[in-house]
């Protein structure tokens, strides 16, 4: 089983080398250049081979895992690959923009030698590129023995001087390769089950415990089918919760205030489709039994916002909008038992995604008690007025450090000029957040308002009734 990818390096072309030999350091730094993702490929830590002098290892060679890469290049020579690069660069003018890709293919562990998965990976490169384009690859072994292949790809052809536009149909085609290289080799391959692949923002929150619209989404339908007893059922427990349905080859859910709908079956999986959700509508209660649904570990992320929710009653404003917005998601006051998903408005859904967001506009609010617009547009320009005075600071303190000569005195104006610095990255965040909040604001009202709305109907459906009364 072989997991590929491939995406672009922009930046120096030897940094993209360096990036290669060093991933400890650029995993710090971030780098992007080429020299930098080149010399992570050929890192002598991760490319040791301890038995390089005896020649290389047979592909089934079970001593090979004390091996931890090999390096090969397609149309250039591994130690002299950079040069070549630029070289072919230079030759038809196109040193900027994207400077390389760096594709990679991962194998399951246990499953092939070092050897074997190099050979794959060579094999793989000159597939798909070997006929015009410059290559370095790279075989590592990871800490969690995973071994992979890593990919440098020139940008720019030595055939004809065009550049590689990586596109859909190139994944496609290195998957297909992948997996076919994999056959060969008696590897497994990664089935298709259908579903399609999960948003890397969702994917990340997901991991980190916040909730996604795709998860809030997802909850929502497998609530409606544990609760549903038929097919009506279940799409009137989806209406309740605020969506609205779209019928084809599949079932399209969409959420209120939502531009867009989600493809169930194209989104979650095969046990998404309309026969497979009748299917567990009605199993359950043919065999007279509670439908089975995986237990799903609660995670409760606590935000602490300052403030006296107690106030937040009397307040009007921004702050006390943005105060009474968090006590509707359910993040205030501080002693309330957690919230889940289920329990926020549907209008409201899409923000949980953006907890620590809202969180920290409604701490700047707070902490500098903005109520109106014209409060907030002066907090924003005092601010901006406070980064130029430090960049300019900063900027005479670099240029008069040019020649100081004593160590010690370098040091202490480097250590100013750091502190600057990180004095104008916490005014620079917030002045973004009085954009945010410019943004936000006037939406939050919206929804506030449309969300008293539901509940004043609601209230009126069970016979309570709403007298206004003038003083």
């Amino acid at each position: 089983m072989a997991v590929t990818s491939i995406w672009s390096v922009r930046g120096w072309l030897g940094k993209v080398m360096a990036y290669v030999e060093n991933p400890e350091k650029t995993e710090q730094e971030a780098c992007q250049g080429l020299s930098d993702v080149i010399a992570y490929a050929i890192n002598e830590e991760k490319t040791r081979n301890e038995n390089a002098g005896s020649g290389r290892m047979s592909l089934d060679d079970e001593n090979a895992g004390i091996m931890e890469q090999y390096v090969s290049g397609v149309n250039c020579s591994p130690a002299t690959a950079r040069m070549e690069m630029t070289a072919v660069k230079q030759r038809y003018g196109k040193n900027e923009g994207i400077m390389a890709f760096h594709g990679y293919q991962s194998f399951a562990p246990g499953e092939c030698t070092p050897a074997m998965a190099h050979e794959i990976g060579v094999r793989l490169a000159e597939e798909l590129w070997g006929s015009r384009f410059q290559v370095l690859v790279a075989t590592h072994l990871d800490k969690t023995h995973h071994l992979h292949n890593h990919f440098v790809v020139n940008s720019v052809s030595f055939a004809d001087g065009k550049r590689y536009h990586r596109s859909n149909q190139d994944y496609r085609e290195m998957r297909s390769i992948s997996d076919r290289l994999c056959k060969e080799y008696g590897l497994s391959v990664i089935r298709d089950s259908g579903k399609k692949a999960e948003p890397y923002a969702a994917w990340k929150a997901g991991r980190e415990g916040k909730p996604t619209y795709f998860g809030m989404v997802k909850a929502d339908v497998d609530e409606a089918i544990r609760k549903a007893r038929t097919e009506k059922q279940f799409f009137h427990y989806l209406k309740e919760k605020g969506y609205s349905f779209k019928f084809g080859k599949d079932v399209t859910v969409r959420a209120e205030g939502r531009e867009r709908g989600l493809k169930l079956a194209r989104n979650f999986g095969e046990e998404y489709t309309m026969d497979a959700i009748r299917k567990r509508i009605l199993e359950p209660a043919t065999e007279g039994t509670a439908p089975c649904v995986p237990a799903v570990e609660k995670k409760v992320r606590v935000i602490h916002v300052r403030g006296d929710f107690q106030r937040a009653k009397k307040l009007g404003g921004l702050r006390g909008l943005y105060l009474h917005y968090c006590y509707l998601l359910g993040i205030l006051p501080k002693n309330r038992p957690p919230v889940s998903a289920g329990q926020v408005h549907m209008l409201l859904r899409e923000d949980l995604t953006r907890l620590d967001r809202i969180a920290r506009e409604t701490r700047l609010l707070c902490h500098y008690q903005i109520e109106t617009a014209e409060q907030l547009i002066s907090l924003k320009k005092n601010l901006q007025e406070k980064m130029e005075q430090l960049y300019d600071t900063r900027k005479h303190l670099r240029y008069r450090m040019r020649g100081v000569e004593d160590p010690v005195k370098h040091l202490e104006a480097k250590t100013e000029v750091s502190e600057l610095t990180t004095q104008i990255r916490g005014l620079r965040k917030e002045v973004m957040l009085c954009d945010g909040i410019a943004a936000r604001s006037g939406v939050i009202e919206e929804k506030v308002k449309a969300v008293r709305q539901d509940m004043r109907k609601e209230k009126e459906s069970e016979g309570y009734e709403y007298v206004r009364r003038s003083r």
